[in-house]
């Protein structure tokens, strides 16, 4: 006998987190980051608790990466701001 075959279905908050963290790597840097990061942790959540309906896991984990990345990425920039306009200032207050 043949198993009846199974379509899972892509996991619309997968797809939401990938397509958010591109977003956030173009167009809304801060507000896509978070909601890829927001929308993928939500899409693995409901992919592991229905597996035999939804697939997608692989675009969550997508935009988890690209999330989290460019956070990282911001704070990193925004460290080396601070951290040369700290020094600059230091420099001036040492000169005078």
């Amino acid at each position: 006998m043949n198993s009846p075959i199974v379509h899972r279905q892509t996991s619309a908050l997968a797809i939401a987190s990938l397509v958010a963290g591109l977003l956030g790597w173009s167009l809304l840097p801060l507000i896509g980051s978070v909601v890829a990061i927001i929308t993928g942790h939500m899409a693995r959540a409901e992919i592991r608790r229905r597996p035999e309906a939804l697939e997608g896991d692989g675009l969550a984990v997508a935009g988890l990466v690209l999330g989290y990345l460019m956070v990282a990425m911001a704070i990193v920039g925004l460290l080396c701001v601070f951290l040369f306009f700290g020094g600059l200032l230091a420099f001036v207050a040492a000169a005078s």
